[in-house]
């Protein structure tokens, strides 16, 4: 899941506007990106991004019955959320090596990790090992999604990066219609090991390509690191980044469960976020500052909604309601089409409102899709009552997330920005791990009382009504004048 771990990229709405004609300009010489010299990279750029972008939005369906099937329903949070976590670091870490000596490497290792990990999962004989790769690919996703810009700025000159950052945003345009209802009816008609493999033989082939491309020399002189080892300041720390994965892989684990070792891991995790959180997030963000800190405050909370929404609503469709495999993959394509069809409302039709209250509005339309879901947990009611807070709150995401983007901007020191970037995804990884370990809590709380599987999903989505009642709340101290 790109903005990586939630299910639908960013589009090409924040790419720049290409030159009129690829040969004017500074560097006209050099042709376009499919030109000969290019062509080899941007073919292979592309080809991978297209299957990232498959595998990503078909692996997410598929876990639920996975989980099922391997009787780990009761650690299907960890599941989910390991990848998230592992993302974090991640992410810290292929920034880190990228500054030192170019993105290059990073993004063959993490491409060649996504196919090892497809690997390891399809194989899985417990859900322990399904959870392992799923944290494998978290790692192998934070290092590809800060990577690829950069290498992208490497093999291309300046007035070609942004048409191919605009191509590689539109490859992620079929995965979100193909990828979850055909992973769906491979489920149903065959198994989900089979998906697993699926996209490993797919994506080998792909990843070896694009390691022998990045082993060979830019077409063009490089800006950027130098490989003398010098890394800019402010750099997150890498042991920060790994403490702070850490407690919140342990948070996860621990919501699981309510015996002495559960609770022992919610209490490091919990101590290890408090510590360390605060250096990756701008100051006052847990208490929503003006500003910049209470949009990074924002982003954590819409994200960990959204998170938990699609991680749980499926699971008790799968495991409760009995819904096919492949209902719950065309949920998850209706979320990816809506949620661009609102991004784009947003940016054309309503740009004349005021940010902040869009990010209401948003919010509020997440809080009645939660609403469904909780509703979707009464056996008198169809299941599809449930299914529809999926693409529901994709809509509301996609009112508000590119606003929550733009006024953390506004916010921000032009040389700064990359920094708040940096929090707002920092923040994003930290609410999906924290909103989903907290409902999964409730969960087996509800669970470990007897309250029966569905009122135990019925008191976790009502939990999750309060995250974007307070957005809705708290937008109007995020508002740009």
């Amino acid at each position: 899941m790109r903005e990586p771990v939630s299910p639908v990229p960013p589009g090409p709405a924040h790419a720049k506007e290409p030159p009129a004609a690829s040969g004017s300009g500074s560097g006209s010489g050099s042709g376009g990106i499919f030109s000969p010299p290019y062509l080899a990279a941007t073919l292979t750029f592309a080809v991978v991004m297209f299957l990232t972008g498959f595998a990503a939005l078909a692996v997410v369906p598929t876990l639920p019955t996975a989980a099922r099937d391997l009787d780990g329903v009761s650690l299907f949070p960890v599941v989910a959320g390991c990848f998230v976590a592992a993302g974090l670091f991640g992410g810290v870490l292929g920034g880190h090596w990228a500054d030192r000596s170019g993105a290059r490497r990073p993004l063959a290792l993490g491409m060649v990790l996504s196919v090892l990990t497809l690997l390891v999962s399809a194989s899985s004989v417990s859900v322990w090992q399904l959870a392992a790769g799923r944290f494998v690919d978290g790692l192998a996703a934070g290092l590809v999604a800060v990577s690829v810009t950069t290498a992208v700025g490497q093999a291309y000159p300046e007035h070609l990066r942004p048409r191919m950052l605009a191509l590689l945003s539109a490859g992620w345009v079929l995965p979100s219609l193909l990828g979850p209802p055909l992973a769906g009816l491979v489920v149903q008609w065959w198994s989900w090991r089979a998906v697993f493999y699926g996209l490993a033989g797919l994506t080998a082939l792909p990843a070896v390509a694009l390691v022998l491309v990045l082993r060979r020399p830019a077409p063009h002189p490089a800006s950027g690191p130098t490989g003398t080892g010098e890394v800019p300041a402010g750099r997150p720390p890498l042991l920060v980044a790994a403490l702070l994965s850490a407690g919140a892989a342990l948070g996860q684990y621990g919501a699981s469960g309510w015996d002495p070792r559960h609770l022992a891991a919610v209490g490091a995790g919990v101590v290890l976020l408090a510590l360390f959180a605060p250096r990756l997030l701008p100051r006052g963000t847990l208490r929503g500052a003006r500003g910049l800190p209470v949009t990074v405050l924002l982003r954590g909370l819409t994200s960990g909604t959204y998170f938990a929404v699609e991680a749980l609503v499926p699971l008790m469709l799968i495991t409760e309601r009995r819904v096919d495999a492949v209902v719950v993959g065309a949920a998850f394509t209706a979320s990816a089409v809506l949620w661009a069809a609102a991004s784009w409302v947003q940016g054309r039709l309503l740009q004349h409102v005021a940010r902040h209250r869009l990010v209401t509005a948003g919010a509020l339309v997440m809080a009645a899709a939660v609403a469904l879901a909780v509703a979707g947990c009464s056996g008198g009611l169809p299941a599809v009552t449930a299914a529809a807070a999926m693409p529901l709150s994709a809509v509301g995401m996609g009112l508000l997330d590119p606003c929550v983007t733009v006024l953390s901007l506004k916010h921000s020191p032009p040389h700064r920005q990359g920094h708040t970037t940096s929090a707002l995804q920092t923040n994003m990884n930290l609410g999906q791990v924290v909103v989903l370990a907290l409902a999964s809590a409730v969960l087996n709380a509800c669970l470990a009382a007897g309250a029966g599987p569905l009122g135990g999903y019925r008191a976790a989505f009502a939990l999750l009504l309060l995250p974007p009642l307070l957005v809705a709340v708290l937008a109007v101290r995020a508002r740009g004048d």
